[in-house]
């Protein structure tokens, strides 16, 4: 993964996709794995594996402002 430039795409609705060279870590700084180049992060806040998105956001109705 290291090399390619980072991008955040925020999906209306959705979660936000991270592609590219960039570390995931916790508030305490600890690292998250990370086995995929473009890995979609929860915005909902009601994933069961957060970080990442499960789709929860589907069923729960949330919603983004345009």
């Amino acid at each position: 993964m290291r090399g390619e430039r980072a991008t955040v795409t925020p999906y209306p609705d959705g979660p936000l996709l991270l592609r590219g060279d960039v570390d995931i870590v916790t508030a305490d700084g600890e690292p998250i794995e990370r086995n995929r180049r473009t890995v979609a992060l929860c915005r909902c806040g009601l994933s069961t594996i957060k970080p990442y998105c499960d789709g929860t956001h589907k069923v729960a109705g949330f919603r983004t402002d345009d």
